[in-house]
């Protein structure tokens, strides 16, 4: 069988996430291996208030994952998933493979806050008051 390149979505549990971040998350580094499969990336997302509360929790944390793994393990990795109680919802997408590279570059980046656009200054807007009221 070959080994293909799937796109993982996780939302996670953000108490139990905020209590153990790095056992959280690596539960799915250990679910790939356990299986045979290689993270390429895998990185928090962010953590948001859900539209509608998954088992009684209204916030939750997203986090997501680049794999390489063969397609016959797929289906025991999604059921190692939905044993996992610190994972609330998941989806698992099998990626083109002519845009892996460009996605797993994406998702390795840092991803800083981008830069605050600059204002005009005060003097510059009120000296161009100036010249058109004259």
């Amino acid at each position: 069988m070959a080994k293909h390149v799937y796109e993982a979505m996780f939302i996670f549990d953000s108490n139990r996430f905020g209590r153990d971040p790095g056992g959280v998350s690596g539960a799915i580094a250990t679910m790939a291996q356990k299986f045979g499969g290689e993270i390429l990336a895998s990185r928090l997302w962010e953590e948001r208030r859900l539209a509608y509360p998954i088992n009684g929790q209204r916030k939750g944390t997203y986090w997501l994952t680049y794999l390489r793994l063969e397609s016959k393990e797929l289906v025991n990795l999604n059921r190692e998933i939905s044993l996992n109680e610190s994972i609330m919802r998941s989806l698992v997408l099998k990626v083109d493979p002519r845009i892996v590279d460009a996605l797993v570059s994406h998702a390795t980046q840092s991803h800083a806050a981008p830069a605050p656009v600059a204002a005009p200054r005060r003097e510059a807007v009120a000296a161009g008051a100036d010249e058109a009221a004259e």
